[in-house]
């Protein structure tokens, strides 16, 4: 196999997985023959496998062998939560940068969305919204399903990352009892401009939507910020 220079064990044995065309849920080499093809020890090569298995690289599974991953985003999760939460000289402004994220994805993609969106996708996000007022995960699951007819794979894995690390660390803000209401609200906007195939009304409803979200961590900003010296 073809080696890059100063390229980790880790590194070649991706290139391996490629080199071969290995597609997910394909088995790998086995540990002698990767020893063999990599010129690495036994220890080595288990360490490696380790980390990538870690990434969803690659997956073990014992008594059967290791196969190829899937590498699903959802292994980036901790580490995003790591570097949300330790910005200590941010705060939670750091929140802001995520959601400013979020919001230039799933605007971009509404309006397309609006285009293509079919009745009984319509009703299924009108059921959701209802069911908002008492099960927030019926927000994660609304958003998940509005772009689902995109048939970007990669998209919806992203949004659902964001959600995650987003709510995770989002402890430090207002909490959104009380306000269940203006949130029911701001997605049947969104959902009113999508069933009358309105792309850019669809666009703004959904930047209100994130003008409430990051309207909470400016409050929580405000409420960490030191009293301004006398």
């Amino acid at each position: 196999m073809r080696t890059r220079t100063g390229a980790t064990l880790q590194e070649r044995i991706v290139d391996l997985i490629h080199e071969r065309r290995l597609a997910p849920g394909a088995a790998m080499p086995t540990e002698p023959q990767l020893m063999d093809l990599l010129g690495a020890s036994r220890n080595s090569v288990r360490e490696a496998v380790r980390a990538l298995q870690a990434l969803g690289i690659v997956e073990i599974r014992h008594g059967y062998g290791t196969f190829v991953g899937h590498a699903p985003l959802d292994v980036l999760s901790p580490s995003l939560t790591f570097r949300v939460r330790s910005r200590a000289d941010r705060g939670v402004r750091a929140l802001q940068d995520l959601v400013e994220v979020r919001e230039l994805l799933e605007v971009g993609l509404i309006g397309e969305v609006a285009k293509t969106v079919s009745e009984p996708r319509l009703a299924a996000l009108d059921a959701l919204v209802t069911a908002m007022e008492r099960d927030r995960e019926a927000d994660r699951a609304f958003h998940s399903l509005l772009y689902e007819s995109c048939g970007n794979e990669l998209v919806l894995q992203l949004i659902g990352l964001f959600w995650d690390v987003y709510h995770e660390v989002g402890a430090a803000l207002d909490p959104p009892e009380g306000r269940a209401a203006d949130i029911v609200a701001n997605h049947r906007r969104i959902v009113e401009a999508l069933r009358a195939r309105d792309s850019r009304g669809a666009q703004e409803a959904m930047r209100l939507h994130f003008h409430d979200v990051k309207a909470r961590i400016a409050r929580a900003d405000a409420a960490t910020d030191p009293p301004a010296a006398d």
